[in-house]
């Protein structure tokens, strides 16, 4: 009788996932070059839209969402962490670039680079020092506040009678 490993079909598929997706993102990266070239030469310098308001509020809603969601993971340090501090860091940056180059200038431009200087880039910092320093992070994080279940390990250590291993005497004395 032939016995099969249930789990070979998935390591053969993640390594043939594993050789398509940089290729992908590498074919991405090259198409992108002929499209901002296009777009340099063939979008106007000014456009108005209906939804500029929604745009922005929209993607200040998702970047509250984004903030709140690394909070809560440095907090529980779930493997969340990285991932939506990579995200949000983006997205401040993101956030700087757009306020910058969208603004009319004068003082709503000094407004803008303000707002990027003192606020968005320094937040977007720290999010990447979370993204590049995680074990560092997490050994501080660990510092200010205990386990989760550190109150009751605490107490259940101290309540245990001498020669008590896991809540029972030890019997080999």
């Amino acid at each position: 009788m032939t016995h099969t490993n249930p789990v070979q079909p998935l390591v053969e598929m993640d390594i043939r996932v594993r050789s398509w997706v940089p290729r992908l993102l590498a074919l991405v990266a090259l198409a992108l070059v002929p499209w901002t070239l296009w777009l340099t030469f063939s979008l106007p310098a000014r456009h108005l839209t209906e939804h500029y308001d929604v745009a922005w509020i929209g993607f200040d809603v998702a970047l509250a969402a984004t903030f709140a969601a690394t909070a809560w993971s440095a907090l529980r340090r779930p493997r969340w962490l990285v991932p939506l501090a990579a995200a949000t860091g983006t997205m401040l940056v993101c956030d700087a670039w757009f306020d910058i180059v969208t603004s009319s200038g004068g003082g709503e431009r000094l407004e803008a680079v303000g707002e990027a200087v003192l606020a968005e880039l320094p937040l977007a910092a720290i999010c990447a020092y979370i993204v590049l320093e995680a074990e560092r992070f997490e050994d501080q994080m660990r510092r200010i506040r205990p386990a989760p279940n550190a109150p009751h390990e605490v107490l259940r250590t101290r309540s245990r009678p001498e020669g008590c291993e896991h809540g029972r005497r030890d019997r080999r004395a």
